[in-house]
């Protein structure tokens, strides 16, 4: 994708500041046609430019009481965050389905558990979650500091089910991250103006699909450069497609070599994970990398879209037929429903209906 200009100061000033109250510097939407329902806006720490950080978490509800109970609980946590954001981070809030199975709560359209996909190996200590956070800020400390004030705030509601943090390697400004295979990761996301169209519904929110995919960066680096963009389906140096020059040329799928084989192959990444073989339906990716050490390292693929059913369409392609897969494992999952943010005289909790 072409990246988003950097924020202003003001900007930033304000979204890390009050990030769940909806004053994030998103464009304002409607949660409907009824003018007496409060206009919202939409959460930070989507659609804005990447902090170099992100700590992701999953909060599981407490105990076994009653519904109402539990639902208050969880309203008033939501409130609290939302009431006093971390200062210098952005906090996005997703609900994930089990809440409001939980809450006996009608889901949001779209919202389910993602089925399992061919090759995973899913740590449940690692995935799922009631409410999924994701905290995003330039430095790693302002990150842990927020989650530990989030979780305290929440202690009588929430408890913590896991937490990863990632990073983006080092880049200059306005170019696209490289993963740790060394490739350029996000150049196809959809620009700005098209987020109302792939990623915003209405009322303002939207789906948070997250997986932690291991990456067996030795044994894929070992390979001659050619064969790593034959999987990839880019030139390492520019990000460029195959047969292609600069990074934002067109993917062309069609193109083919002398001896009528397809230039970009056909079980490579970039073509099975085409827009066009979902009739150019997109999803925002905000991918970060994580390294934890004992060979453990890979990608936190972070994406947003309208229904989560197109990265279940996108993986079931993946899974079975990508070339990378052979240097991929899928670890951990979680998907939610991001709120919209809190409108005039609202609360977080307050989405919670």
């Amino acid at each position: 994708m072409t990246s988003p200009p950097p924020p202003s100061r003001r900007f930033l000033l304000t979204a890390t500041t009050v990030a769940l109250a909806g004053a994030s510097g998103c464009a304002s939407r409607s949660a409907g046609r009824d003018d007496e329902r409060p206009q919202r806006g939409t959460q930070a720490g989507v659609s804005e430019a990447q902090p170099r950080h992100v700590l992701m978490a999953a909060f599981d509800v407490q105990g076994s009481g009653r519904e109402r109970a539990a639902g208050n609980g969880v309203r008033r946590a939501l409130s609290e965050w939302s009431s006093r954001p971390p200062r210098g981070v952005t906090v996005t809030v997703a609900a994930g389905p089990g809440l409001y199975r939980k809450l006996r709560l009608p889901a949001p359209e779209g919202l389910r558990d993602l089925p399992a996909f061919p090759g995973d190996r899913l740590e449940a200590r690692r995935s799922g979650g009631d409410l999924l956070v994701q905290l995003c800020a330039d430095d790693p400390l302002a990150c842990r500091r927020a989650l530990t004030r989030l979780t305290a705030q929440a202690r009588d509601a929430l408890g913590l089910r896991w937490r990863q943090s990632g990073f983006l390697p080092p880049h200059d400004a306005h170019e696209t991250p490289r993963n740790l295979f060394g490739f350029k990761d996000g150049t196809e996301n959809p620009p700005q103006g098209e987020l109302p169209r792939w990623v915003w519904n209405d009322s303002g929110g939207t789906h948070l699909v997250y997986r932690r995919i291991h990456m067996d960066v030795d044994r894929f680096t070992a390979l001659p450069t050619g064969r790593q963009e034959e999987v990839i389906g880019r030139h390492r140096a520019s990000g460029a497609p195959l047969g292609s020059r600069t990074e934002r040329d067109a993917v062309d799928l069609y193109a083919k070599s002398p001896r009528g084989r397809y230039v970009i192959p056909a079980d490579a990444h970039v073509r099975l994970a085409h827009s066009r073989l979902d009739g150019g339906a997109r999803m925002l990716r905000r991918g970060y990398s994580y390294d934890d050490g004992h060979d453990d390292k890979g990608l936190l693929f972070l994406a947003y879209m309208r229904d989560p059913q197109l990265f279940v369409r996108v993986q079931q392609r993946l899974a079975s037929e990508d070339a990378m897969s052979a240097f991929t494992e899928h670890r951990a999952s979680a998907v939610g429903y991001v709120l919209p943010a809190p409108g005039p005289g609202e609360r977080l909790g307050d989405l919670l209906a």
